[in-house]
């Protein structure tokens, strides 16, 4: 499996150069995922890496990092990241050390190591001798402890916030917004072993309280219900095409098709019937009707 980091340049001869040229400060020398990692003696560093730097051509120095191991009796590695450009190649140099050792300083090869081993100093507490402005560079001044150490507190210390009212930056007891939760990681669709908001009406749909949802429906009788609510509707007789559907029932059909007192007829036909009043009105003539007078005498 190749590694995911850009390719670099293979070096098949650089472990007989290190070694002619480390002598008996060369503690170890690893190769694994294509990357070169040496360990070397910790008060020799700063000659090492003249000898990196002018012989091997590792121009840059890249980075320095720091890691904890506290079951070691030196817990702490620094680890430098070399960087040659000319050949495609990095190379990691390793030294271990405790709280108490420092670590000789290597400010006069690389100047940039000056803020670099400060970090180092702030996050983990190693010490390097003779660099010229060792102090915090990430925490405030008043801080206590080097938070990335593995028996670092997280909480039940101090913190520090800004206040408006003594325009200045105060120190206070942590203090957590909210106790700290417990979840149970159960899914309510799978069923949870409690009684869900809401779910206390459940036993009327056959399931236990608190057991989720019911079982739903299978294909079959899903397709089944989409086919019924897809069927048109069974056609409706109108109630105007007979005399004797009046749909209010078999009464009121009998009623209905017996002749009215005026003559009209429940028969179906074309036309609507005449009542002998209607027959009357149509065949007298108009009267004119007289104009009216007005009240009050002529205008």
């Amino acid at each position: 499996m190749g590694h995911p980091a850009p390719l670099v340049a293979p070096q098949p001869s650089l472990a007989a150069a290190l070694k002619k040229l480390v002598g008996t400060d060369l503690l170890s020398h690893d190769f694994a995922a294509d990357e070169d990692s040496i360990t070397v003696d910790r008060d020799a560093i700063a000659g090492v890496m003249i000898a990196l730097r002018d012989n091997l051509e590792y121009q840059q120095m890249m980075e320095i990092a720091g890691v904890d191991y506290p079951e070691r009796p030196e817990r702490f590695e620094v680890v430098y990241h070399l960087l040659s450009v000319t050949k495609n190649h990095r190379l990691r140099v390793r030294v271990t050390t405790d709280e108490a050792t420092p670590v000789p300083t290597i400010v006069p090869v690389w100047p940039n190591a000056g803020w670099l081993e400060r970090e180092v100093f702030d996050m983990y507490g190693v010490l390097f001798a003779g660099n010229p402005d060792l102090r915090r560079i990430l925490t405030d001044y008043g801080f206590q402890g080097h938070p990335q150490r593995k028996d670092f507190p997280l909480t039940g210390y101090t913190e520090l916030r800004y206040s408006e009212e003594d325009k200045r930056v105060v120190y206070e007891p942590v203090k957590l917004a909210q106790d700290f939760r417990n979840f149970d990681f159960l899914s309510p669709w799978e069923g949870a072993d409690y009684v869900l908001p809401g779910d206390e009406k459940a036993g009327g749909t056959g399931e236990a309280p608190g057991k989720g949802a019911p079982t739903p429906m299978t294909a079959k009788e899903v397709k089944a219900s989409d086919d019924k609510a897809k069927a048109p509707p069974p056609p409706t007789p109108k109630t105007t095409d007979k005399p004797e559907q009046t749909g209010a029932g078999a009464k009121a059909n009998i009623k209905a098709a017996k002749t009215s007192r005026d003559g009209a007829s429940a028969k179906g036909s074309t036309k609507p019937a005449k009542t002998p009043a209607t027959t009357k009105a149509e065949k007298a003539p108009a009267k004119p009707r007289a104009p009216r007078k007005p009240k009050g005498g002529d205008a």
